[in-house]
């Protein structure tokens, strides 16, 4: 299967409302919905930006109205409550985790045809977490452990990102076709030591210790595909 094809179902599997109505997929059909997509889509980067800021405790809709110098009733048009807001980040935050883990890979594939494509793939997911939309998801999942009524809107939508990022894997590792229990092993790891290295920076600190051990989870991913 072509990138493109792999890609573009794995987004749409994943796309929230506002994406499918956003300028980049096309306009929406009268200009008034442009605007209001336009809008949803800066009032939740804004919250994106106060959940990464200031935590979970930070994400509310009077400090997003705030942030972007819109009223608490237009605020209140978009997202009616807190809830509301929360729901479409954490859609924003899967589908766009995926989108720049799919762009970065498929992007480092065609250019380094040499190069182990499971290395790759590992170096592109650590760049992917370094990004905005990944702390606000670390956020958010640090939140939901404690919090029921966040847990109710995380925990299915970060189920949803998993089963669609598992179900299409062999499409993009058609190498590990054979092996597809050491395929999902090598992706639950990677996943796992990423988040754990983001956590543990403040004692590991960001130098070489921690460049030590993402180089040794990228190798270690290498050898399990040789030794299938």
């Amino acid at each position: 299967m072509k990138a493109q094809s792999l890609q573009d179902r794995m987004l749409s599997a994943l796309s929230p409302e506002m994406h499918a109505r956003s300028p980049e997929n096309g306009p929406p059909e009268k200009w008034q919905q442009r605007k209001s997509a336009l809008m949803r889509e800066r009032l939740v980067s804004a919250a994106i930006d106060c959940l990464v800021e200031g935590g979970y405790p930070g994400l509310t809709t009077a400090a997003v109205a705030a942030a972007c110098e819109v009223s608490r009733g237009a605020m209140h048009h978009h997202f009616q409550t807190r809830m509301e807001l929360v729901s479409a980040v954490v859609e924003h935050a899967v589908y766009h985790r995926m989108r720049t883990f799919l762009a970065d890979y498929f992007e480092a594939v065609s250019r380094r045809v040499d190069e182990p494509m499971i290395e790759m793939a590992v170096e592109a997911h650590w760049r992917s977490v370094q990004t905005r939309d990944y702390a606000a998801w670390v956020e958010l999942a640090v939140a939901a452990r404690t919090d029921a009524e966040l847990a109710a809107i995380f925990e299915p939508a970060a189920r949803r990102y998993d089963a669609v990022w598992t179900s299409e894997m062999i499409e993009a590792f058609p190498q590990w076709r054979e092996d597809w229990d050491n395929l999902k092993l090598a992706h639950d790891f990677t996943s796992a030591i990423h988040m754990g290295m983001l956590l543990h920076a403040p004692v590991f600190g960001t130098g070489e210790r921690l460049e030590r051990l993402r180089h040794f989870a990228a190798r270690t991913m290498q050898r399990l595909s040789e030794e299938r």
